[in-house]
């Protein structure tokens, strides 16, 4: 009998159901067969070492704080970008070929980088102060 590939993916597609059914199942038992307490608001209400909550919840963030963020995430990925070039950047010497392409084009990053580091220092992007 041959197989085709819908039939190989049957136990997959049998397991996740098996996963679903669990999760239902299980949420299914505890609501029938859980205890039923008595909840009082003080009950209910937000702990916060031992402090009764006063005003909102949820406080408005700085959009400095955002912009710090994202200026992280920028310098972050560059990193992730120098670190595989640094590894084969001493192969890539070898080949005369490539050895010139492969620094111009790093620094042609870094440079755009530095670019909009010094921008952002312009801005006051890295100024908590302000």
């Amino acid at each position: 009998m041959e197989d085709t590939q819908l039939q190989q993916y049957g136990v997959v597609f049998l397991l996740a159901l098996v996963a679903i059914a669990f999760a239902f199942g299980t949420l299914a038992l505890s609501v029938l067969l859980g205890q039923r307490g008595k909840r009082t608001p003080t009950k209910d209400t937000a702990y916060e070492c031992g402090m009764v909550p006063v005003g909102p919840g949820n406080t408005r963030m700085s959009v400095k704080f955002y912009l710090v963020a994202m200026l992280f995430i920028l310098f972050d990925i560059e990193f992730i970008f120098l670190v595989p070039w640094a590894v084969v950047y001493k192969a890539m010497l070898r080949d005369p070929a490539t050895h010139n392409v492969i620094f111009v084009s790093m620094v042609s990053f870094l440079a755009t980088l530095f670019v909009g580091y010094i921008y952002a220092l312009k801005k006051g992007a890295l100024d908590w102060k302000r």
